[in-house]
């Protein structure tokens, strides 16, 4: 086995700070980010669990399954967002953009050293600026935007900094000289990568490929099973048997929706395979969302040539087996670490998605910098300046990439500019819209939504409260009972349904429907606050209490109960009671303007407490 060779402290720290300080001038465009409508309202907006890091939030992030996944690291760093810097988007974007860097430099010291490895005769000066343009072409990809400028993708960023930390330590450990201490260094930096996200799991298979090559430990499968691989097994042995029980835990988490047939997923597979190496290589067109195609028809177009690319890659790697080692090693490893992202469990609406490249992506940049330096040895500044302008049309990419992120309108614009038929799409567009109160330009969207998939529960649903608030709750009861036909457990289009007959003056019949809403899913605290203020417009303030209570256990934060509570406190005549909780409600929604109205009211009466 090759020893790694040491270049200099201070070209090697120099070109680390080159790496990072570009990755980061490449994705400004989104510190001037949001939050968006696509799993951020989720996640930050309407979720004040993970805020800060006392015990109970801590308690949360490390027992909770939200949305599917287990990443109580990646809720820490939110919490710790949280505490810096509020509910600003910025600082949370500012953080992301610093772990990307991070990992870009973590991506540059690891291919350093492979390359060191798979060339062992090259100057170290040359392995160096390979290892440079790996990280680079790996860091300012277009590909990696939705990894860094979408908030709730924190967990790619922070787990594929822990991952090549992994590796790194990995390698120390393997090198000879090499300590155990540097072995259980790596073991317990794949457990914060686990515990990131699990989609790391692959690990395992990609230390038994290192052992191959560029180490060489095991030359053939008779090597592997026999005497020399024993070593080479028992130090996978705790990686795997990490990955085995993540891959458990993710199963019982992750509540998958209907799955396709084998053959479906056959096609899906193919075609991912074959758009996230097109898109490596030519990254146009890109969008934050691809939806799946209903039905899936394997014998498509576009499966077909999901099915010859992935005849021709692994041709290629047949030829580069035992021609190129390095070259066979590298097309290995770019399969392995997609594997749990090619469609074998589908998991929401997309067919594929540029974020799941973010952690196989370093294995061809690391390929892209061992080219580099084969090819310097010849053609030394022609093989640079190549490398130089395609960074630098990469570094633009990016920055007009990181500009869709900016807002809802922005991504879901791009959304349909390249996929003009996402009923998905048209719901978050007018979703943002309705957020701005332009309920009118809304109710168009939900309707292109429902022309595109009548199936959609949610745009029917979301229609029906647009046409409400634009003062057609007649026409907006159809589109609840539509709703809750496709999605009969549906919660919120009962709640809605019934604020629509409040407006039609059915107020004991909104009763009935806030009464279903709870019966669906008794977490649903708005259905609670809905049908308090229903008994408060039948005079009914004091049986409405109880709503506002049971509305405000389930979630505390709710400025809307607070504020309903306080009005059926004063139609009781319980004026200081009725203060406090305007108070409450306004330390929880400076912006709400009724809450300040009715509190100025009350303490103009005299009757309140003073703050």
């Amino acid at each position: 086995m090759s020893r790694f060779r040491h270049p200099s402290a201070g070209a090697t720290w120099a070109a680390s700070i080159v790496v990072f300080t570009v990755t980061a001038v490449a994705f400004l465009p989104a510190l001037r980010a949001g939050f968006v409508n696509w799993d951020d309202d989720r996640n930050f907006l309407d979720n004040p669990a993970y805020r800060g890091l006392g015990l109970a939030r801590l308690r949360w992030m490390w027992t909770t399954f939200h949305m599917g996944h287990y990443v109580p690291l990646t809720w820490m760093t939110h919490g710790l967002d949280y505490v810096l810097w509020g509910m600003d988007p910025r600082g949370y974007h500012l953080l992301n953009v610093l772990l990307h860097g991070a990992t870009a430099v973590a991506v540059f010291f690891l291919a350093r050293r492979l390359l060191a490895l798979a060339f062992p005769d090259a100057e170290a000066p040359r392995v160096t600026l390979g290892a440079a343009v790996a990280a680079l072409l790996f860091a300012i990809h277009p590909l990696r935007v939705e990894s860094v400028a979408w908030v709730t993708e924190r967990r790619d960023v922070l787990s594929g900094l822990f991952y090549a930390l992994t590796l790194i330590a990995w390698l120390r450990s393997a090198e000879p000289g090499g300590t155990r201490r540097w072995y259980w260094t790596a073991v317990a930096l794949f457990v914060a990568a686990l515990l990131s996200k699990a989609v790391v799991m692959t690990m395992p298979a990609i230390i038994l490929l290192l052992n191959v090559y560029p180490l060489r430990r095991v030359r053939s499968w008779r090597e592997a099973f026999g005497a020399p691989g024993a070593r080479m097994w028992g130090d996978v042995a705790p990686f795997a048997l990490l990955s085995a029980g993540t891959a458990v835990l993710s199963l019982i988490a992750l509540h998958p929706p209907a799955q396709l047939g084998v053959t479906g997923k056959v096609a899906v597979s193919a075609w991912s395979f074959a758009y996230y190496l097109g898109k490596t290589l030519v990254p146009t067109a890109l969008s934050p969302l691809h939806e799946m195609p209903k039905p899936v028809d394997p014998l498509a177009p576009r499966f077909l040539v999901g099915y010859g690319v992935v005849i021709l890659y692994t041709v290629a790697w047949l030829a580069a087996r035992r021609r190129s080692p390095g070259v066979a090693a590298a097309l290995a490893a770019w399969v392995l670490l997609l594997l749990p992202t090619l469609g074998v469990v589908q998991n929401g609406p997309q067919i594929v998605a540029d974020r799941y490249t973010y952690h196989a992506a370093a294995a061809l940049t690391i390929l892209a910098g061992a080219a580099l330096i084969a090819v310097a040895r010849t053609f030394d500044t022609v093989a640079r300046a190549a490398a130089g302008f395609v960074i630098a049309g990469l570094g633009m990419a990016t920055w007009r990439q990181a500009t869709v992120w900016q807002s809802p309108e922005t991504l879901w614009a791009r959304v349909l500019a390249i996929e003009p038929a996402s009923a998905i799409a048209e719901v978050g567009l007018a979703s943002a819209l309705a957020a701005q109160g332009r309920d009118g330009e809304a109710v168009v969207h939900y309707q292109r939504a429902i022309a595109i998939d009548p199936t959609y529960a949610e745009a029917h649903n979301n229609l029906g409260v647009a046409l409400t608030r634009i003062g057609n709750p007649g026409d907006a009861v159809p589109e609840f009972i539509r709703a809750i036909e496709l999605k009969p457990d549906y919660a919120e289009a009962f709640s809605n349904w019934g604020n629509a007959l409040v407006r039609l003056g059915d107020v004991p019949g909104a009763i009935g429907l806030y009464r279903r809403a709870v019966a669906a899913d008794a977490t649903y605290a708005d259905a609670q606050v809905n049908w308090g203020n229903a008994l408060v417009r039948l005079d009914s303030a004091a049986a409405a209490i109880p709503h506002y209570e049971a509305a405000l256990a389930i979630r505390g934060d709710n400025p809307d109960a607070r504020l309903n509570w306080g009005v059926a406190l004063a139609r009781l005549g319980r004026f200081p009671e009725a203060a406090d909780q305007f108070r409450r409600a306004l330390a929880l929604n400076p912006g709400l303007a009724e809450a300040r109205d009715y509190l100025a009211r009350v303490e103009a009466m005299g009757a309140a407490r003073p703050p």
